[in-house]
């Protein structure tokens, strides 16, 4: 058999712009605001917590501190693909810089659920008093904060969900988007992640005022360590998940997605004209919604080229680059 080499630049349907975006200036506005005001919440926070000796607001406070320093590695995340994005030692672009930031985030996460939890459970083994309604005035100040916070980071997802729908509502392709894309198709994970750390700031600071509330109330002093422990595994969990999301990007983990069997779909569709056979395929994902493949075909049609089979994907716009190996039978 003869092995004829193709060319494996990008083809010409990845020019239209949001194949290996890595910008959402609106995101990366959001993530250093919020970065501001997470800073200013987590002093305060962690100032009346130690003055009013509250278990649970200095674990808020204290999570929110590597909250304030996973967001602005998201807003830093967005600044350097933003910079880097002309740099051609990256080849598909810098979008992965801000998946491994949102990765980072989740590793912070983590770490803060651990933190937590250690110091709760020395405060239930030494029991301190508590200054309850100075401590839940507090509280309530950083739950507004968090909820602004969120405000802000989810107007720009929406945002930026809308501009990349807007950008594919062009020719014949937008029905078949609508019926393949899932939810979280086109997510920005940087972003995700910056969210997910104000919603995890937000549901401890519930957990710390309905702890001080009981201990005021029914003088449960044990409420407040025991909030500490369950916002701690609630943040564990999200950022379980996080993590599980960043990291099949950052491994390439990602042929069990729909755009794998669409390209086999396609390729099934002219086996019979040409005699073709897939071989191998290879799909990663190059940005937010955009895919990169690298597929071998056995053929017995001596007049099939490269080019015509970028030309049979091209009609699924997230496939962005295809290098083509093609193998005469």
């Amino acid at each position: 058999m003869n092995t004829l080499p193709t060319p494996t630049s990008r083809p010409p349907h990845c020019s239209h712009g949001h194949a290996f975006d890595s910008g959402n200036p609106a995101a990366e506005r959001g993530t250093r605001l919020v970065m501001w005001l997470t800073l200013a919440t987590m002093v305060v926070e962690i100032t009346a917590g130690w003055w009013f000796n509250s278990m649970a607001l200095l674990a808020d406070g204290w999570h929110m501190s590597s909250h304030a320093v996973a967001i602005g590695l998201s807003a830093l995340a967005y600044a350097m693909a933003r910079r880097l994005a002309a740099d051609p030692r990256f080849a598909f672009g810098t979008w992965k810089i801000e998946v491994l930031a949102g990765f980072s985030s989740a590793l912070f996460l983590l770490g803060v659920a651990v933190l937590m939890v250690v110091g709760s459970v020395e405060r239930l083994l030494d029991p301190q008093p508590i200054r309850y309604v100075e401590a839940m005035a507090v509280g309530v100040l950083g739950l507004v904060v968090n909820l602004a916070s969120a405000f802000i980071l989810g107007g720009a997802h929406h945002g930026h969900d809308h501009g990349h729908d807007h950008g594919h509502a062009h020719g014949g392709h937008h029905e078949h988007h609508e019926e393949h894309d899932g939810p979280g198709h086109h997510e920005d994970l940087n972003l995700r992640a910056a969210y997910l750390h104000v919603i995890a700031d937000a549901a401890t600071s519930v957990l710390a005022i309905l702890a001080l509330a009981g201990g005021w109330w029914l003088g449960w002093g044990w409420l407040d360590p025991v909030m500490g422990v369950v916002g701690a595994v609630l943040v564990a969990l999200w950022a379980k998940g996080l993590v599980v999301e960043t990291g099949k990007v950052l491994l390439d983990r990602e042929m069990d997605h729909p755009v794998v069997e669409e390209i086999r779909e396609v390729i099934a569709g002219h086996a019979a004209a040409h005699g073709l056979r897939l071989t191998d395929l290879h799909v990663w994902r190059v940005g937010r919604g955009a895919w990169a493949c690298a597929l071998t075909l056995v053929t017995h049609d001596p007049a099939l080229t490269a080019d015509a089979v970028r030309q049979w994907l091209s009609v699924h716009e997230e496939i962005v680059h295809v290098t083509v190996e093609l193998q005469r039978g």
